[in-house]
């Protein structure tokens, strides 16, 4: 599913610049006035901020729409079975667990996954606006756009990199129990981790190249940008296992949840909530690392 949103989105990209650019390539060979083909150009890049909005908005039915799906099928299952013939969740024997599935299927995949397609083709769609103000965009009539593709090339580098890490983990790592999933993806995380820094390291350096330049004013170097690149790698592997560690049942804060329990409903509540405001810390903590190192 990663594999096939981050591609798709790319290629989409990719088409995008290619149909409209022709449009855009006319009106900037008519340009008299020195600097408007630039001014032009940055237009088309504007434009495609709406593709961004395109995939949010659909992602946002996509995702509410499986959502509501999901908890229609699943409660009028759990009710029929559980309550009114005493048969346990996910019975074969009752028919509305289809339905159940298929809820399930459309709220946690094809939710799940237009809501990653449209946050990252947002994103990318506004790197692509911001890097077309780099003061060296245009150089005379020549398009000059290593350094504003260095986004993309940071996205294609992870697909890379996450598709070494997949064969590296499935010739190093046989999963044979269920106990075992959990390691492997976390293996791999690593894994994926590790290649793309060291992938992005010439990236950094053949796209920005070795010299400075200036962008909104600001000296812009390719160690900088690798060093925020890589504390970003670094913080999201980081606020991934603080989650895993606040949610998985296999560590100390889901166990007390659980054994708050025993003595009812009112001390699960508290302490559930005051374990939910304490996971929060440290997110906060290794964002506010993140922003200090790249400023």
């Amino acid at each position: 599913m990663g594999f096939f949103l981050v591609s798709l989105g790319m290629l989409s990209i990719w088409f995008l610049i290619m149909v409209i650019s022709r449009y855009y390539d006319g009106i900037a060979q008519n340009a008299k006035l020195p600097g408007e083909a630039g001014l032009v150009w940055r237009r088309m890049f504007k434009a495609m901020a709406g593709f961004g909005v395109g995939a949010s908005s659909v992602a946002l039915f996509a995702r509410v729409g499986g959502g509501i799906y999901t908890k229609a099928a699943d409660v009028g299952a759990d009710l029929v079975g559980k309550i009114e013939n005493d048969i346990p969740e996910d019975d074969p024997r009752n028919p509305a667990t289809i339905a159940d599935n298929v809820g399930d299927n459309v709220g946690d995949i094809a939710g799940m996954g237009a809501d990653l397609f449209g946050s990252m083709c947002g994103s990318t769609c506004a790197c692509l606006v911001l890097s077309s103000e780099i003061d060296e965009f245009l150089e005379g009539s020549h398009l000059n756009m290593l350094k504003m593709l260095f986004p993309l090339s940071l996205i294609c580098s992870g697909i890379i990199a996450s598709a070494l890490a997949l064969v590296v983990c499935a010739s190093c790592k046989k999963v044979s129990e269920k106990e075992e999933i959990k390691k492997a993806l976390q293996l791999q995380e690593l894994i994926a981790t590790l290649f793309s820094a060291i992938i992005t390291l010439p990236i950094s350096i053949w796209f920005l190249g070795t010299d400075v330049f200036v962008f909104r004013m600001i000296e812009v170097y390719w160690w900088k940008a690798y060093i925020c690149m890589l504390s970003g790698l670094l913080g999201g592997l980081g606020i991934g296992f603080i989650t895993e560690y606040y949610t998985a049942y296999d560590y100390k804060p889901v166990q007390e949840v659980a054994r708050a329990c025993e003595t009812g409903a009112a001390t699960n509540v508290i302490y559930g909530l005051a374990l939910g405001y304490q996971s929060t810390l440290y997110p906060a903590i290794v964002l506010g690392v993140i922003c200090g190192t790249s400023c």
